[in-house]
């Protein structure tokens, strides 16, 4: 089997080929894989960023070697679909389908296996189960037309004779397969002649049979004469139109013959190409030439013109077409023409500009080039959208002609053209777009037709229109015009089409490069955009920041496309970040406005964790959290203008927000002395300047909490933030920060009165109900910071022995508060305060109980006032089993009392450790040594009945060494000192092989812990510590 390297490297293979030329995909089917395909790479390239690829889980190697052979055989078929024919593919379209969709769900089922070993990576994990399941139903199909022309060419494989119409249809289907007019002969032979060269070495006779088919058919098509090419004068009044002469007609076609040649064998007339067909056919045949009319046999198959009869129809056609021009002129020149008559007019003019390309000059100088537009123009109900695409297909022939296309300018059929692209027919699209193309020759034009409003865009949609492939190619081709005039470039870009752009910085000149990057700079990108100019210029546009007179519209370019957060890994990749610090630390001549949008970018990147912490950005090597780079950042903020100051504060804040980085960098700012720096900001006058050093004050507080509280204090800014919480003028994200900074700083009952007072219990409470309540079950982020500040400034209260503090604990129910944040709440940090706040509300009630002090209190404040109104009755009171003493059923200080102790056992599966830590810990202040042996059994039996203890034990035998097994345990071994337990527990194996292991292998805490439950199971003697015969045998 292939190593997992040999496998990555055949998948980036197999990814190059497919992705390469993505974008010139005719067929949907790979144009939709080649789409998994680019979101495969980008999870690929995060997936193996972190570690080689030997180093991954079993089974994440296990789905790269699956992938890499579904891959490679995907990539095969989709060599199919871009180097055969068109034709070729149209023969095994099922086959092909059915190959891709096969090789899709394949890999779609190998992704899935990467789902167990992300947990560590939510967003990887997520992108990689979103691909799976999009590739598991994905949805490739033949299309009807496809499928049309793969039955009728499978039955021409059986050699079935066809008729004529049989034959037309065929070559119409297959036209619209191939996104071809079925008039376009030259390209129906030149797909016929690729299919040729595509079937070269097949050995099928089936396939063989259809080729020769559709030669014959393609062949006989392009030939056949148009049977109603000559009906141009039938619909005029006899007075006014000369009829034929006989001898005009050609007896094969009975039309009027354009080049009459006389067959020297016969002296008979006929139309060249008609009697050249009939020859052809009887040569097919296998017999003799014949002369149609009089069936001799013809010695010879010499022809030569007939001149005379030439001459003679020419002057016939002159003198018709004159009175059909005067005819056109009349009827279109009248103030309400009838609809029919003036389409019998177009229709006329047309074939005479098709047919007599040299009469042009007539049908110009008589005004009827004027009279048809003024029909475009017509916005009155008579003129439909047939009528238009009759007068649009005339101006199409007409414009043939130098001297008619300066007219139709002149008059404004630039506008009339693009408005027929949203018409309702598609004949009308049709020749819109056409007389666009015809016109799109001329640059000025070019430039003309980009500067009309929607015209960029409607031909865009259009050329992407793949349900009408005749159209998209039409209007492909008139955008390739447009893309050759430079003043186009920003409009074709503005309209999605970037290509032209991103080739001229790619590839052009260094002052073409720098006008396209400041181009790039000032456009509005949508988010896919963003990501595409990323991947294809983002090397690009570092290279130019190394150029004086580039580094500016560089910049400014990076600035856009880093403002998505999903370009940050491809940004770092193409090695910007040691071009940006470059600029901002190394490059004195860099200008203020270079400084602020090289931190602007890196505030952007920065934003996003999982990208940027490993890349070097300077020459030393050194890395974003880095103690010289962390420094230089705070020596900027002293000293750069101020857009540069926020974004350096931006960045401070990403880099200490981001798991990998928050304990290096927190400590570099530390130790750099930027506590006193970034506290400055928090006064500042300007509130976005404010609200980032709110945000990063908060991210270090979570850490140095005492380090801040020091600098805070001498400067007397402890009330800043308490000011800022009650202020309702500041954003909400100031002051959900301010509540998390005075939760996280340790004060003391002094600094508890001095700065924050017991009336703050109230304002926090009331603060805290209705940022709940007003949220209709679904928290922002902003509010959901809030609440866990306003829990975390309870919790100094909940820890004070103050008698007035107790009492505002009562009055406002804390212990019911932090019970519903328990309950309701999705916060992990939130959770996690909530049972902090539980165990020491239940310590303080133990210290109350044990002093004496548990009685409770007469209400207080605008509460009593109430009571006394209503007469409440006094709350019943009995023995509560956790403190020994009278319990009154809501007291404050009692979980059992509260109804706390079954939301935190609860907890005890949470998938967050902290919050597990914080339950155990709550729960733990239930079982501590201060009750009576009577007292702890009931205490224990109350536990038991709320599932305390089956949950405890669950966690401590699925819980692996560290912190909480250490807690588990300590649980475990308190509760089996209730004898009435031992007998039912001792039966729980999985319980006691844990208690072995962590007897075996734990600290030295948990090895206490783990032999005193084993000696109270009486598993192990209390003395010797082995493990009993009973645990052997059980074993």
């Amino acid at each position: 089997m292939k190593s997992t390297s040999s496998a990555v490297s055949s998948i980036h293979r197999s990814l190059s080929e497919i992705c390469t030329a993505a974008g010139e995909d005719r067929w949907e089917n790979p144009r939709r894989f080649s789409g998994y395909a680019n979101r495969f790479q980008l999870v690929l390239n995060q997936l193996l960023r972190p570690s080689p690829p030997e180093n991954l889980p079993p089974s994440v190697q296990t789905s790269l070697k699956g992938t890499a052979v579904d891959l490679a055989k995907a990539a095969e078929t989709m060599s199919v679909y871009r180097n055969k024919g068109k034709i070729f593919v149209l023969i095994n379209c099922q086959s092909l389908c059915a190959s891709l969709r096969e090789r899709t769900v394949a890999i779609g089922g190998w992704l899935a296996l990467l789902d167990s070993s992300l947990h560590d990576a939510p967003d990887l994990r997520k992108k990689v189960i979103d691909l799976s399941r999009d590739m598991k139903q994905a949805q490739f199909r033949v299309t009807e037309n496809e499928e049309r022309v793969y039955c009728t060419l499978q039955k021409e494989g059986q050699g079935r004779q066809t008729s004529k119409a049989v034959q037309s249809a065929i070559i119409m289907d297959l036209a619209r397969a191939l996104g071809i007019e079925s008039s376009n002969h030259s390209e129906l032979s030149k797909q016929v002649k690729h299919l040729k060269s595509d079937l070269a070495q097949s050995n099928s006779i089936s396939e063989r049979r259809i080729l020769i088919s559709l030669e014959k058919i393609v062949d006989n098509w392009s030939l056949h004469p148009d049977i109603s090419s000559q009906q141009l004068y039938h619909d005029f009044e006899d007075d006014a139109q000369i009829s034929p002469f006989k001898n005009f007609l050609c007896p094969l076609t009975k039309e009027v013959m354009k080049s009459p040649v006389v067959l020297e064998s016969s002296s008979q007339t006929y139309e060249r190409s008609a009697i050249e067909y009939w020859f052809n056919r009887c040569v097919e045949d296998g017999r003799d030439p014949t002369c149609p009319v009089t069936g001799q046999v013809l010695t010879s198959l010499n022809m030569k013109p007939n001149i005379g009869l030439a001459g003679a129809i020419e002057e016939w056609i002159n003198r018709n077409v004159e009175i059909q021009i005067k005819s056109a002129v009349q009827s279109l020149s009248e103030d309400s023409p009838l609809a029919d008559c003036v389409e019998q007019v177009l229709d006329n003019i047309y074939k005479i500009s098709e047919e007599h390309p040299s009469i042009r000059y007539k049908v110009r100088n008589a005004g009827v080039v004027v009279l048809i537009v003024k029909v475009l123009k017509d916005s009155s109900k008579s003129v439909g959208s047939q009528l238009r695409s009759k007068a649009l297909m005339a101006l199409l022939s007409m414009a043939r002609d130098e001297e008619s296309k300066k007219i139709m300018l002149a008059e404004g059929i630039t506008r009339l053209a693009i408005h027929s692209l949203i018409g309702s027919s598609e004949k009308e699209k049709e020749y819109g777009v056409k007389l666009l193309l015809e016109f799109s020759s001329d640059k000025a034009y070019c430039a003309n037709v980009a500067s009309e409003k929607g015209a960029l865009v409607l031909l865009s949609g259009m050329a992407g229109d793949l349900e009408h492939p005749a159209l998209s190619n039409l209007a492909e081709e008139v955008l390739k015009q447009m893309e050759t005039v430079e003043d186009n470039l920003q409009l074709l870009a503005a309209a999605g089409r970037f290509e032209p752009l991103l080739s001229r910085l790619r590839e052009g000149p260094d002052d073409v490069k720098i006008e396209m990057a400041s181009l790039l700079g000032r456009m509005t990108l949508t988010n896919s955009s963003k990501e595409q100019i990323a991947r294809q210029s983002g090397t690009i546009l570092v290279e130019l920041l190394s150029k004086r007179e580039g580094r500016a519209p560089s910049l400014e370019a990076l600035y856009n496309l880093s403002s998505l957060d999903d370009n940050a890994t491809i940004l770092v990749d193409s090695a910007v970040l040691p071009a940006l610090v470059d600029a901002l630390f190394e490059n004195q001549d860099s200008a203020q406005q270079v400084k602020a949008l090289a931190a602007s970018i890196i505030a952007n990147i920065v934003s996003k964790p999982g990208q940027w912490e490993l890349a070097s950005v300077d020459k030393d090597g050194n890395s974003m959290q880095s103690e010289a780079i962390v420094s230089g950042f705070l020596g900027l903020l002293s000293f750069s203008a101020p857009q540069c100051q926020v974004s350096i504060l931006k960045i401070l804040h990403g880099m200490a927000s981001s798991p990998q980085a928050t304990e290096s960098v927190a400590a570099r700012i530390k130790s750099g002395d930027g506590l006193k720096t970034i506290i400055t900001f928090l006064e500042h006058p300007e509130v976005e300047h404010r609200i980032y050093a709110f945000k990063l004050t908060r991210v270090l507080s979570e850490r140095f909490g005492e380090d801040l509280a020091c600098e805070l204090k001498p400067s007397n800014k402890l009330p800043l933030f308490r000011e800022k919480l009650l202020d309702n003028q500041s954003t909400d994200g100031e002051r959900s920060d301010a509540a998390c900074i005075l939760a996280n700083l340790p004060l003391s009952e002094d600094d508890l009165k001095t700065v924050l007072g017991a009336n703050f219990v109230k304002w926090t409470v009331t603060t805290l109900k209705d940022k709940c309540c007003g949220s209709n079950d679904r928290i922002s982020r902003p509010i959901s910071s809030m609440v866990e500040g306003l829990l975390g400034l309870l919790l100094p209260f909940t820890r004070s022995s103050d008698l007035q503090i107790v009492n505002v604990i009562k009055d406002y129910r804390l212990m019911s508060i932090f019970r519903e944040q328990l309950m309701f709440s999705s916060n992990p940090r939130v959770k996690q305060l909530a049972a902090l706040g539980l165990k020491y509300l239940s310590e303080s009630g133990r210290a109350l109980a044990a002093s004496g002090d548990s009685e409770p209190q007469p209400p207080h404040g605008f509460c009593s006032s109430l009571v006394f109104m209503c007469g409440r009755s006094s709350p019943r009171r009995s023995t509560c089993p956790i403190h020994d003493s009278l319990c009154e059923d809501g007291n404050q200080f009692c979980l059992l009392k509260s109804n706390c102790i079954k939301p935190l056992a609860d907890l005890l599966s949470d998938e967050d450790t902290s919050v597990q830590i914080a339950a155990v810990e709550a729960l733990s202040t239930l079982l501590l040594d201060s009750t009576s042996s009577n007292c702890f059994k009931r205490g224990v039996d109350e536990l038991e009945q709320l599932g305390v203890v089956h949950a405890v034990i669950l966690l401590f035998t699925d819980s692996r060494p560290g912190e909480l097994q250490e807690k588990a345990i300590w649980m475990v071994a308190r509760l089996l000192r209730a004898e009435s337990l031992v007998p039912n527990i001792s039966l729980d194996q999985s319980l006691v092989r844990a208690l072995v292991e962590a007897l075996k292998h734990g600290s030295a805490v948990t090895k206490r812990h783990a032999q005193e439950a084993l000696t109270n199971l009486k598993q192990i003697s209390g003395v010797s510590g082995k493990a009993s015969s009973q645990t052997l045998t059980r074993r």
